[in-house]
C-alpha cells in the first residue's frame, strides 16, 4: 500500500489500518495544557480531504475537536497509552506532514505550518508519558516482588516448629 502522503513523505511505509481502542491513562494533574492550536488532520473520506482542528496537547493526550465557530461536535481524545510512535515527518515549503501510528497499527495523518513545531511537541509529550508509565510499571514489579518475599518469609516462619 502506497503511503497516504503521497509525493510528501519518501520515508513511510503504510502499515495496515484497525479500529482505535482506549487505554488506561497515567494519573496526571487535571487539564494539564501543555500546548493548544490548530492543526489539519487528514480525513478518512474517500477523497482524503485535509479539514482544520483545534487541539490541545496535555500530558496524557491528544485532544481535537472542531474548529471555534466551526459547528458543534464532541472532543475526541488520543491517549497516550494507546498511540505509538509519532512517524513519517516530512517536510514542505508550507507545510510539515507527521503521522500518529496507534498500537492497533491505526496511523492518523496531519499537517502544520513550517516551523510551528508541533510533531516535535507531541513526541516528547508522548515520549514523557512512556518514561513515567514504564518508571510506574517499575515500581509495581518492585512492589509486587518484595510482597512476595515477604508472603513466603511469613510462610516459613508459620511452619518453623
Amino acid at each position: 500500500m502506497d503511503c497516504r502522503h503521497q509525493s510528501h513523505c519518501q520515508a513511510c511505509s503504510t502499515k495496515a489500518g484497525g479500529a482505535m481502542k482506549g487505554s488506561v491513562s497515567l494519573p496526571a494533574p487535571p487539564s494539564e495544557v501543555l500546548r493548544a492550536g490548530e492543526l489539519e488532520k487528514r480525513s478518512d473520506s474517500l477523497f482524503q480531504l485535509w479539514k482544520k482542528k483545534q487541539v490541545v496537547l496535555s500530558r496524557d493526550r491528544l485532544s481535537l475537536s472542531a474548529p471555534e465557530g466551526g459547528g458543534g461536535g464532541k472532543a475526541k481524545a488520543l491517549r497516550f497509552g494507546a498511540i505509538q510512535k509519532v512517524d513519517c515527518v516530512e517536510r514542505t515549503g508550507k507545510y510539515v506532514y507527521f503521522t500518529i501510528v496507534t498500537t492497533d497499527r491505526k496511523e492518523i495523518d496531519f499537517r502544520c505550518p513550517g516551523e510551528s513545531g508541533w510533531n516535535a511537541s507531541i513526541t516528547m509529550a508522548l515520549i514523557d508519558f512512556q518514561n513515567r508509565r514504564a518508571v510506574q510499571d517499575f515500581k509495581s514489579r518492585q512492589e509486587a516482588a518484595e510482597q512476595a518475599a515477604a508472603d513466603t518469609r511469613d510462610r516459613r516462619l508459620a511452619r518453623a516448629p
